[in-house]
């Protein structure tokens, strides 16, 4: 993401927010589908993982909207809201990226699906994306 989007900036954090925690969600799935015989309490904890990313999702764009209908004259109180919500969206992917990485580890489905292993790592990698424009954006504050 660049940095020169001045008074949009907020928006364009939201827009990556947004993209991010879909293709989270749409993750659970993607992992749940690939890996038939996955186990109980992984795709227990990935179904969880889909309702909790989808509500951050919504709420991320509620904020899009709030901006839009703001005339992009975000108010100090709005933009230290939208960090707080991309700090929120950070530690998500965080904790995301951690139940992957047991998956990845302690599923026995997993292991002997080398395909499966491709596609975590794959997930891992661009949820980490996410990971770093947030803090880029968060650190420069």
């Amino acid at each position: 993401m660049q940095f020169y989007y001045g008074q949009q900036m907020p928006l364009r954090i939201l827009d990556e927010a947004e993209f991010w925690k879909h293709q989270e969600e749409e993750h659970t799935v993607v992992i749940r589908e690939l890996v038939s015989n996955l186990e109980p309490e992984f795709v227990d904890a990935l179904k969880k993982w889909e309702s909790a990313l989808g509500e951050t999702h919504q709420q991320v764009v509620r904020y899009i909207e709030s901006v839009i209908r703001s005339g992009y004259q975000v108010s100090d109180q709005l933009y230290q809201h939208v960090l707080q919500l991309v700090a929120y969206c950070l530690e998500q992917s965080l904790s995301f990226i951690k139940l992957c990485e047991q998956i990845k580890t302690h599923s026995a489905a997993v292991s002997s699906n080398p395909t499966a292993k491709v596609v975590l790592n794959h997930i891992i990698r661009e949820s980490e994306y996410f990971v770093g424009i947030a803090q880029a954006l968060l650190y420069n504050q």
